[in-house]
């Protein structure tokens, strides 16, 4: 049979609905099944999207690098425009490269010595509110502490007394993506229903903090060699520089994208480290040995590798973005199927990364799983937090560095239990968030000689 005619296997659809494992109560469960069921590669109809779902590092690599200019960004990242603009996440082809452009330079290696001392610095300070035998929530912690550190690396901005109204913010906007809520019409967003009407005072919110920080830039016109700065030095062909809107646009995603990662890879990490004392013993006797109780800088992440081994894995376990997705911009065989213009790809790190074919006893904790010789039996996609090809997050060495150092810079100080009883459940939208947070228990650590 020709592969125009054929389909790859998949879940039988129901009636007019297809199937729809976003609308579910566990779509993480339902793909895991799915994969294992039908393979490499499957096909399901959402309603009145095709979308076909790839299990194979070849085949992601095929849509991420090798033929990436055959793909665009997915429905949902389309749908979140109304409300993130046309940042560096949600935007294409050449307004998208000349955006990456004028933003890499903010994440050179040089750069990133001064952005460590401020991550340990502001990491401190929280610490100095934590008291032994305190029952706090980790993840919002973790959202505001990771907050004040993009907004003031980035933008030289102090946002502490705003985070708690950024976190309330995000939180409604994570919880309006999860679900399939991202993929129902555009037009729904403009019912005047109460979770919309929510929705809409959250965006806000959030523009009222982003434009007073646009305000008070233009008038100091001071040049602080940032993000901020670089972006508002930028000027076309014309001479004509960003538009208040362009710069709201790309503040907004990348104080969104440039800590909501972070927060997340490290309130799983804590989840973890409090499930397995013997990783957290690990790694407490590499911090007493290199560290002995002084902070750590960006120069001793190299002697940290233990650390960073418990990141990766974590990462690995719960990765942050747990799915990406692409529309098909031009009909392509891939796997012997033909995929038309307008079907949708999803890839999923969740799934591949408890893929037993790649990684042995996927679903144990197990940060000594990644030597030398795993980097290279493992496929190059059998691993992808961060995506990859030309779309690669700009951010992910940052993220990467950033884990690592508050990991360090906690891990010294205190000991994070679960509280009993406490459910833990991932809620998939954007990010893969904890869906009741990560209410925990401190105690003091001792990590000196």
């Amino acid at each position: 049979m020709p592969a125009v005619l054929r389909r790859p296997p998949g879940p039988a659809p129901r009636f007019l609905i297809g199937n729809l494992p976003l609308f579910n109560s566990d779509p993480l469960a339902i793909y895991t099944r799915w994969a294992r069921e039908f393979g490499d590669i499957f096909y399901y109809r959402a309603a009145w999207m095709d979308v076909y779902f790839l299990n194979h590092p070849s085949l992601i690599e095929a849509v991420l690098v090798s033929q990436s200019q055959h793909f665009a960004k997915d429905k949902v990242i389309q749908n979140s425009r109304w409300f993130l603009g046309e940042g560096l996440l949600t935007s294409e082809g050449s307004g998208w490269l000349r955006q990456r452009r004028l933003s890499q330079p903010a994440f050179h290696r040089e750069r990133m010595a001064a952005y460590g001392r401020t991550m340990a610095a502001y990491a401190e300070e929280m610490l100095a509110t934590w008291q032994d035998a305190d029952l706090r929530d980790i993840h919002p912690e973790m959202i505001q502490l990771t907050m004040r550190i993009v907004a003031k690396v980035l933008f030289s901005v102090e946002v502490k007394a705003d985070t708690e109204r950024v976190a309330g913010a995000l939180n409604i906007l994570m919880r309006h993506t999860s679900g399939g809520r991202m993929i129902l019409p555009p037009v729904l967003r403009h019912v005047p229903v109460p979770a919309m009407m929510r929705v809409k005072r959250a965006v806000h919110e959030l523009d009222e903090i982003v434009n007073r920080i646009i305000r008070q830039r233009r008038a100091s016109g001071e040049d602080t060699g940032d993000l901020l700065s670089m972006l508002m030095a930028a000027r076309d062909e014309d001479g004509s520089g960003m538009t208040d809107r362009q710069l709201r646009d790309e503040i907004l995603t990348f104080l969104l994208a440039g800590h909501e990662t972070t927060a997340v890879s490290l309130s799983w990490t804590w989840y973890l480290l409090s499930q397995h004392p013997d990783v957290e013993q690990k790694l407490h006797q590499e911090l007493r040995q290199v560290l002995d109780g002084r902070t750590p800088q960006l120069e001793d992440l190299p002697r940290l590798p233990y650390a960073d081994k418990v990141v990766k894995e974590s990462m690995r376990l719960y990765p942050p973005a747990w799915s990406l997705a692409r529309t098909v911009t031009k009909e392509i065989d891939l796997a012997g199927y033909c995929l038309p213009v307008g079907a949708n790809v999803v890839m999923s790190p969740w799934i591949l990364h408890r893929d037993p074919r790649f990684f042995e006893q996927p679903e144990q904790f197990n940060p000594e799983r990644w030597t030398a010789e795993t980097a290279q039996r493992l496929p190059r996609f059998a691993y992808f937090p961060f995506g990859g090809g030309p779309r690669l997050c700009i951010g992910a060495s940052f993220a990467i560095m950033e884990a690592h150092l508050l990991l360090a810079t906690i891990a010294q100080r205190f000991q994070l239990r679960l509280l009993p009883g406490h459910p833990v459940d991932a809620l998939p939208s954007i990010t893969l968030r904890p869906r009741h947070g990560m209410r925990m228990s401190l105690s003091k650590s001792v990590t000196k000689n």
